[in-house]
This record gives C-alpha cells, structure tokens and sequence, in this order.
C-alpha cells in the first residue's frame, strides 16, 4: 500500500514517457508514477518506420496544426540533447507513374499548403522555376519546410536517380523525417526521473472511482495506489483500460507488418528521404508464379489490384545497408494480440511491391534476403483524427 496520493500514468511507451516529461519537467508537478508491467518503449513505440509529418490533408488545419507543434516540441528536444535521438528532415517523397493522376496528385499537394503546412514550390524544368535545396542527410536546422512537387522527368531522373523512369511526378515534403524513437523516449525518460518521475513494473488491473472522481488504482504486483489523476496511455490496450473507467473509447487497433533487410546491391542511396509509391499496382509475378497462386483460393487474392502506399526508407547510418519496408495492402483491424501475428509471406509481397518504384529490386526476386519482420499496433479513431479528452 503506497500511502501519498499520486498521478498515475498507465503505460510507459512513447506518450506515457512524454505525459511523464511534459507534467514533471515542464509543469513541476510531484508524485508521478509510471506503471508498465513490461520494459519502457518496448510494446509498440519501436515498432513503426518512427517517420514524423505536417503534411496533412482534411476539412481543417487542426492536424498540420498539431504537427507543426509537436514538431517544434521535437526540434527543442533535439537542440537541447545535442541530437541525441537523431532527428533528421530528409522528408517523405511521394511518386507515381500515372499521368493521368497528375492534375489530382497536384491539387492534393495544394491543400496541406493552404492549410499551414509551408509553401509549395513546383518545378517544371523551367527557367524561372524556384530553387531546390537537397535534404542533409542528417540534422534538420537548415532544411526548407513546405514542400517540392516536380513535374518533369529529367529533374525527378537527376534529383533521385534511383526511382523507376516512368515516374511523372514527384511530391517532396520538407518538414518531415524520422529519428530513434526509443533514444528520443530514452531522453525523456532520463529528465524525467530526474525529477523524480517513479516507474513500477505491473499492470493496472482496475480503477476505483467515487462518483466522477478517480480514487486509487489497483496494480497486479498487490499494490493499491491513492491518485488525484489517472492518464490512459496504454496503446493498444487504451480501449480496454478505458472500460475500467467507464468510457467506451471510440477506437480501434490496425496491426501493422515491418520487415527491415541488407540492401546488399544499394539499389537506394544512403541519403533517399523515406520514398512512398502513391499508385495501386498488380505484383510482377512470373508467369508460373501466376499459374502457381491462382491454383489456390488463399493466394488467389495476390493476383488482383494492390492499393498505393508501399514505403521504404534507410535504417541507420551511412556505414548500414539495412532498408526498412512497410506496406498495408491488407487492413489487419484486430484486437491486438502480444505477440503480434506475422505474415511469413509480407517481406516478399513488400518487395515486390515496391519493385514499381525501385527497379532495382527486381534483383532480390530470385534471391530474397534474409528478411527481418516484425510489427506493432496503431490505435487509431475511424476518422484518423486525435482523440483527446479529460
């Protein structure tokens, strides 16, 4: 029985740490505990491309709004710990080959401009076109924000040579990148602590509320703690905790697949931002291959239309060779389940599927590398949109 009346905050992944960081450090407020029955940023938080963006669409600027600020908030973190979660504003390349989609994939380039996002510059290949500034492969304080949309081959052909000569248009969004999630969560952590944020290794297995007002908690390790506050922010179990205080939280959970593997022939530079294939495709299959799954009715589905959004972005620094690959091509919403399960068949179908837009691996069809897979849970609303609440 721990005596004191506490915060508590349910869940030690990234927006448990940073809820722990932002009352300790910034507000100075006493007594807060973080409870994780498992190590901190362990579950989910290192699961994703831990890729960041304020290029957002949607009927308001509130998410470039949001984004603009958590990523001044990471700027700070960054400058004041000498970069040590390596933030880098490489940005998010978006391509396609359709050229009839082009009018389509300008206008959605347009609208995260209006809404706040930077201003976008275009280039056609012409005189008085706007200069473009290449991406620094690491740091951010003088890469450009908004973002570079170029509508003629020969410039996407001599700016990222990798990319399939078909491209026809290229969306370079500037204020965007990725850093280590887990050094980033590490730091805040650390500053944490050092304020005297506690963190007990336990699960939170109920509640206890009087009237609207939160009373104690009751952790698996026997402890009952006195609280003033209770913060959810438990990931994938936010929905299940939730009921614990009487709240059907409006929200679901997307499994999400990563493999990482050795671009042993660099069929991508070490600097490329991370590259996003913006049209939907069917996979190169030989015609054996073809004959092979459409034998069988739980295969038969990889010879239909695959949507758009295969990625894939460089993992570590320039001495690494390690590409990591995402693709969604099938919606996973599930309850999540820990371990999560992993498709034996995604790294193949990933690389395949990014093959459109990197020609180059088309090489490791025949002799796929060993691949590295692992994933991890979104929780999300259905309208993609933040969730915040009391």
């Amino acid at each position: 029985m721990l005596n004191s009346t506490k915060t508590v905050i349910c869940g030690a992944g990234i927006a448990g740490i940073s809820t722990a960081y932002h009352l300790a450090v910034k507000q100075g407020i006493k007594d807060i505990v973080l409870v994780d029955e498992r190590p901190p940023l362990s579950l989910t938080s290192d699961k994703s491309t831990e890729c960041y963006r304020n290029w957002w669409s949607g009927p308001d600027d509130a998410m470039v709004s949001l984004m603009n600020h958590s990523i001044d908030l990471m700027e700070a973190y960054a400058s004041q710990s000498k970069n040590v979660f390596r933030l880098n504003r490489r940005g998010y390349l978006y391509v396609t080959s359709n050229s009839e989609a082009i009018p389509e994939f300008v206008d959605a380039a347009k609208k995260p401009s209006r809404l706040g996002a930077g201003p976008l510059r275009i280039h056609r290949g012409l005189a008085d076109d706007p200069e473009y500034v290449p991406a620094p492969s690491e740091g951010f304080p003088l890469a450009p924000s908004g973002a570079d949309l170029f509508l003629e081959p020969k410039l996407i052909e001599k700016h990222f040579p990798y990319l399939t000569k078909t491209a026809a248009a290229v969306l370079h969004v500037r204020r965007a990148g990725w850093f280590s999630a887990q050094q980033l969560g590490m730091y805040l952590l650390e500053s944490a602590r050092a304020q005297g944020v506690e963190v007990i290794r336990a699960r939170v297995t109920n509640v206890n509320i009087s009237g609207e007002q939160v009373e104690s908690v009751q952790l698996s390790n026997g402890d009952n703690i006195p609280i003033r506050s209770f913060v959810n922010a438990a990931g994938p179990f936010t929905k299940e905790v939730g009921k614990m205080l009487g709240i059907d939280l409006p929200i679901f959970t997307e499994l999400h697949l990563k493999v990482a593997f050795h671009d042993a022939i660099g069929a991508v530079t070490r600097e490329a931002p991370l590259l996003i294939w913006s049209d939907s495709q069917k996979l190169p299959w030989s015609d054996e291959e073809i004959a092979f799954l459409g034998e069988d009715e739980s295969t038969r589905w990889l010879l239909n239309e695959m949507p758009p959004g295969a990625h894939t972005r460089p993992e570590g620094g320039v001495d690494s060779d390690i590409m990591l690959l995402l693709w969604e091509y099938q919606s996973k919403n599930m309850a999540p389940i820990i371990p999560p399960p992993l498709d034996t068949m995604y790294p193949e179908i990933a690389l395949r599927g990014m093959a459109a837009m990197l020609p180059r691996f088309q090489s490791y069809f025949e002799r796929m590398p060993q691949p590295m897979l692992d994933g991890g849970y979104y929780t999300k609303t259905r309208e993609n949109r933040p969730l915040i609440g009391p």
